[in-house]
């Protein structure tokens, strides 16, 4: 229909242990408040929701990947804003967001690799390094850098909450 509303999906990646559930709840909470029609994704849950049979090699990561724009832009062409966290490492899958969903906007959470060992919240990185598990983004796996983001959040402590809640308040107020 001519006219008929569709919602902005607000796509947030970076490496393993960036932020981004963070970021993207804090986003979803802004966002909620004036517009009730918005949804938050996160790509752990989202992947726990399609059951186990899926691994972490780069053939899977990617079938999530392409999922998940898949299912944002259903809800987005219904009219429903949709915050997604999600590692989302490959060229293809963003650009397919790009090109197919009305209202994108892709947010990267840019954090150095040592950084992220240093945080190393859920072990991966260690892990990884000691050769215990495969498949590690920013270890042996690689990431496919994002090169066209609309938003690039350096999320390396050398900012604060507060600083990154502001930024996503003159973010919501550009792309909305």
């Amino acid at each position: 229909m001519a006219g008929e509303y569709k919602g902005k999906v607000f796509w947030i990646t970076g490496l393993p242990g960036a932020g981004k559930s963070t970021i993207g709840k804090l986003l979803f909470k802004k966002l909620k408040n004036d517009h009730p029609n918005t949804v938050y994704l996160d790509g752990d849950v989202f992947r726990e929701i399609l059951g186990d049979d899926r691994g972490y090699d780069a053939k899977d990561r990617r079938k999530l990947a392409m999922l998940y724009g898949r299912f944002c832009h259903m809800l987005s062409d219904q009219g429903i804003n949709v915050v997604c966290a999600t590692v989302s490492m490959f060229h293809d899958a963003r650009n397919w967001n790009r090109e197919n969903i009305t209202n994108y906007v892709e947010i990267y959470l840019k954090v150095p690799i040592k950084v992220l060992i240093a945080r190393d919240q859920k072990q991966l990185y260690s892990r990884a390094m000691k050769g215990e598990i495969k498949n590690v983004i920013g270890i042996d796996m690689e990431m496919e850098e994002p090169k066209y983001p609309d938003i690039v959040f350096i999320n390396d402590e050398s900012q604060s909450l507060d600083r990154i809640e502001d930024a996503l308040a003159l973010a919501l107020e550009k792309y909305l």
